[in-house]
């Protein structure tokens, strides 16, 4: 039987979003979202991502995609994603008999639906229709402008306005996903020919990001739709203030300062030492308290450090761990550098919108109060599920780059 391939186009430049297909929705990158997306969906067999962008690749791959390189011509702002489309199919198919059904995915959406997806292919793999695209339900009373600029309506009559029940509901293209037999797109070379059919899709997975305005949108919808993940890593970096304490600290008259920490953030650590992986505490200022409490709890120390991101580099290069298998926790703005750039970037529920809109994951827990063994279990947890939870694009997040947000 003919392969099943998904495409998705990540070009490296942007308009409306600058870097847009390496920007975090949910902490991970939308192209790796939709990566992830693909490879959970069983009726598809390839996911291939078409990019002229080096770190967009080193993303899809990490992820499990395969990546084909897209030429410089088919990458402008004028290009279109069915160029990039017919760009892969000869590339791996030159003989147009090894793929059956392409599916056109855009990263852009980050919300895909794996069961409408799957639904749609199954739909075109049948001969039922030859092209399947997603669609949203919407009752909405469209207008637009006319001549000297007055409103017009478009799908009703404006002087009849009937109730939502009595009206015929149209469909929005949500723009997520396009599946299309393969052969006759390479002939009619558009994602809409023959029989079409739409596969309808919730309209909480339907917001598509052109502009930075919907990008926060899909920031603030991602912890209410997003599933949970196990938490899978093989290193732990932890900012200290904040999160081994609950940020304040005591002064006595001497001017020495103390501060509150968790026993079981203790045990927390002692355990994740016990399985073998690895922790530092990484911290902005010098303090001997940290220095009391990393050698306490047996694990590498960094303080009075400018650049976070860069000792968390370097840490990562020693223990020989990718960072996108990191995972840091943090909980205010000076955390943003590290959140940025680590696989599973992780907050205390305390942490300042922008610092949460950051998060893969936010705790349950405050700091000091036990947010550190909340992480531990985490990650212990998603160890004892493996392997099934340790494949990529299911537990495992995006190769970090400097352009990441």
């Amino acid at each position: 039987m003919s392969a099943v391939v998904a495409v998705i186009p990540a070009r490296g430049g942007s308009k409306g979003v600058p870097r847009k297909n390496l920007r975090r929705v949910g902490g991970v990158p939308l192209v790796a979202r939709a990566v992830a997306a693909a490879r959970r969906c069983p009726e598809i067999d390839r996911v291939v991502v078409s990019t002229d962008d080096a770190d967009i690749a080193a993303v899809a791959a990490e992820w499990g995609a395969e990546v084909v390189e897209r030429p410089v011509e088919l990458a402008g702002d004028e290009a279109s994603s069915e160029s990039a489309v017919l760009h892969v199919l000869e590339t791996l198919d030159p003989d147009a008999d090894a793929i059956g059904v392409v599916v056109l995915l855009q990263a852009t959406s980050p919300f895909l639906d794996v069961a409408a997806l799957g639904d749609a292919v199954r739909l075109v793999r049948s001969r039922r229709r030859d092209v399947v695209f997603s669609a949203v339900e919407t009752y909405g009373f469209l207008w637009r402008r006319a001549v000297g600029d007055a409103a017009e309506a478009v799908n009703h009559e404006a002087s009849a306005r009937p109730r939502r029940q009595d009206r015929e509901p149209h469909f929005l293209e949500t723009g997520a996903f396009y599946v299309l037999r393969a052969k006759a797109f390479r002939v009619t070379r558009h994602r809409f020919f023959g029989s079409v059919g739409i596969t309808e899709v919730a309209a909480r997975t339907a917001i598509e990001i052109d502009t930075e305005d919907e990008l926060a949108v899909a920031r603030a919808l991602a912890p209410l739709v997003d599933r949970p993940e196990p938490l899978d890593v093989d290193g732990v970096v932890t900012d200290f203030d904040g999160v081994h304490t609950d940020d304040t600290a005591l002064l006595d008259q001497h001017g020495v300062e103390t501060v509150r920490v968790s026993r079981s953030d203790g045990m927390g650590v002692s355990l994740l030492r016990r399985a073998g992986v690895p922790m530092l505490i990484l911290s902005t200022e010098a303090n001997p308290v940290v220095t009391a409490r990393a050698r306490k709890l047996g694990v590498d120390v960094v303080q009075h450090c400018d650049d976070k991101a860069a000792a968390l580099r370097a840490w990562a290069a020693e223990h020989r761990l990718p960072l996108s298998r990191i995972a840091y926790l943090g909980n205010d703005v000076n955390d943003l550098p590290c959140l940025e750039i680590v696989g599973w970037p992780v907050v205390v529920p305390d942490a300042p919108p922008r610092v949460r809109a950051a998060a893969r994951v936010v705790l349950d827990t405050q700091g000091g109060d036990g947010a550190v063994r909340d992480l531990a279990e985490r990650v212990l947890s998603a160890r004892d599920a493996a392997p099934a939870a340790s494949l990529p694009g299911s537990g495992v997040a995006a190769a970090p780059t400097k352009e990441n947000p």
